[in-house]
């Protein structure tokens, strides 16, 4: 390829509404041009690199068994609806109709298609297992999107999806697609993390995502540099801090603390450490009637040590049963409590709330029997390291005061529910028992879900087992962020210069920078020499032209980020030399002209 025969269209300075580096540089370099509100064209420079990552995502799908297809943009609602996907996920889900007054919906994902696909088409055991997989185009009507191809409304995506007999038969798919993940993710030279992940809206039980690393990541992802544990924060597990709880050796003391409504100022006014200090949280659950008006509320007061934070994650994962027996908790959904509702229960406002309590609510330190209508109505949950620790400090549930000295069963009753339901920290212990955790940011690119029968059940796909008895299928879905790679390795790696692109997704291998092709023969022979060897050996080569003065030459492939670069100058020549430099380079390094194109095929590993 010649530049003059290609599009390069590269800026000198960013759009002012591009925030984050990767969304900076893909609109510098010609990647993406913006075509409104998360909608971008996909250049040409920016297509041959999404083309690069498809090829590798289909070469490893299909060597593992993988099947492709292509499924509609738009969907049938009535497909949504029998999952009850179609009112549950809410505005992201873009819905129409089209001139019949029908509904359909553009495709966010296809959990919903691919099981109609499987219930019409996959009718025996014999026909199982089958892993069906699409590249196609995905939209999601974000509220706000940014940051260019990392939070966009439309996107590429790879989506696969799994059918098997049994849950041995899936747990071996999943097994096979993880690992086919993680030989993409090499081939695609990015350092990434393969960590357990919350299941989330998609269901299931089974998870992990596939993190690219980078300083700039929206995720935490928690590992143990010592041995393989690795999760995502809001599944990483807080193991208790504290081995066993201590024997009470402070009385119970109520303190004036005005003004002081943090654990942090209440600390350093007590001179106390904030681990000794237990922090409060209010959420509530709802029980609606028919027409959707609540009737019914549970208070759920949530402890956790002051130096720590809630994890909401773990926290929707909570049950218990009431009084009647019931199975109550946050499963179903789950609120932050009004401040007028932490009134009417706690008799104060947030910041001085605690589970110590006067007999009728009274906030004495006097008479610490809870009431059985206080007890049904407010629910104690406390992290597993508060349920052990010993002489605390908490809100004494009166504006201007805290109490210290607080000691489980001695001045209050046992929590109703000990849970892991905290944010781990660096240096917390590992879960494993191998070593600590360290916490380093992360950018998600795939995600594999085991997802069991959830969508075959609602959809009622089933095949005939080997007794001849119908059955539902078991079912996993595998995704993987195709457009959003190019962000993430952009972030990844990127300097003052531009782009660091790993050479597996580079839109151009090699650069042949001439200077002077427009006017020396002898640049010109050797930059069209060493050009033709290279396609002959099918390295992705890419000669400059244009007639550009060398700075700008440079600067422009610097700022796209071609891996390998070979310059041919007339000086050079004179000596038998060319320069060859890497984009990581500081230097370049000079190179008889006729070891250039073994140099650059040892390099690329090549024939």
């Amino acid at each position: 390829m010649k530049a003059s025969q290609f599009f390069i269209s590269t800026l000198k300075e960013a759009p002012a509404d591009a925030e984050i580096v990767s969304h900076k540089l893909m609109m510098r370099a010609g990647l993406i041009k913006k075509l409104g509100a998360g909608l971008y064209n996909y250049m040409p420079m920016g297509l041959r690199s999404i083309r690069k990552v498809e090829n590798i995502i289909r070469e490893e799908l299909n060597r593992a068994g993988c099947v492709e297809l292509v499924m509609p943009v738009v969907q049938p609602a009535e497909l949504w609806q029998e999952t009850g996907r179609f009112d549950k996920m809410g505005d992201e889900l873009l819905r129409f109709k089209d001139r019949h007054g029908r509904d359909f919906v553009i495709q966010p994902t296809a959990e919903e298609v691919i099981t109609d696909i499987a219930r019409q088409e996959l009718r025996s055991y014999r026909q199982l297992p089958k892993n069906f997989y699409q590249i196609q185009t995905k939209f999601r009507d974000e509220r706000r999107p940014r940051f260019g191809v990392m939070r966009g409304r439309e996107f590429t995506m790879k989506d696969a999806y799994s059918f098997d007999r049994d849950v041995e038969a899936a747990g071996k798919t999943y097994d096979a697609m993880y690992a086919a993940y993680t030989r993409i993710f090499e081939r695609l030279g990015l350092q990434f993390r393969a960590v357990a992940a919350d299941t989330g809206a998609i269901g299931g039980d089974r998870s992990h995502e596939f993190q690219v690393i980078a300083d700039t990541g929206e995720d935490a992802i928690v590992y143990c540099p010592t041995s393989d544990y690795a999760a995502n924060i809001e599944l990483a597990e807080g193991v208790a801090l504290i081995a066993t709880r201590g024997a009470a050796t402070q009385a119970m003391e109520k303190v004036a603390t005005p003004g002081k409504s943090t654990c942090a100022d209440v600390a350093e006014l007590l001179g106390l450490p904030l681990s000794q200090t237990v922090k409060s949280l209010v959420l509530a659950t709802d029980e609606t009637n028919e027409q959707g008006e609540i009737v019914k509320s549970t208070i759920w007061l949530l402890l956790v040590r002051g130096d720590h934070d809630l994890n909401e994650v773990k926290a929707g994962k909570i049950e218990l049963a009431d009084v009647n027996g019931k199975l109550i908790g946050l499963k179903a959904g789950f609120r932050f409590a009004t401040e007028s509702e932490i009134v009417e229960h706690f008799g104060t406002r947030p910041g001085y709330l605690g589970p110590v309590f006067g007999q009728h609510m009274q906030n004495t330190v006097e008479g610490l029997e809870y009431s059985a209508e206080f007890r049904a109505r407010v629910k104690i949950v406390a992290d597993r390291t508060v349920a052990h620790m010993a002489d605390w400090v908490c809100g004494a549930n009166e504006a201007g005061f805290h109490i210290r000295g607080v000691n489980w069963g001695r001045d209050l009753p046992e929590p109703d529910v000990v849970a892991d339901i905290r944010n781990v920290v660096e240096g917390d212990p590992s879960p494993d028992g191998k070593g600590v955790l360290a916490i380093q940011r992360g950018i998600e690119v795939g995600h594999v879900f085991y997802l069991g029968t959830k969508y075959s059940k609602a959809m009622n796909a089933t095949f005939l087992d080997v007794d001849g008895k119908p059955k539902h299928f078991e079912m996993g879905c595998y995704g993987i962020g195709v457009t959003r790679i190019l962000g993430a390795a952009i972030e990844q790696k990127h300097d003052e210069r531009g782009i660091i692109w790993p050479d597996a997704i580079a839109p151009f291998t090699v650069v042949i920078c001439p200077v002077g092709y427009d006017r020396s023969e002898a640049v010109k022979a050797a930059a069209d020499e060493l050009h033709a060897q290279l396609l002959a050996k099918g390295v992705d080569v890419i000669l400059d032209d244009r007639g550009e003065r060398p700075g700008a030459m440079f600067a422009d492939w610097e700022l796209i980020g071609v891996p390998h670069r070979v310059v041919f100058g007339d000086k050079g020549l004179k000596d038998g030399v060319a320069e060859y430099q890497g984009r990581q380079d500081e230097q370049a390094t000079k190179l008889p002209v006729n070891e250039v194109l073994n140099h650059l095929v040892s390099l690329l590993q090549i024939g």
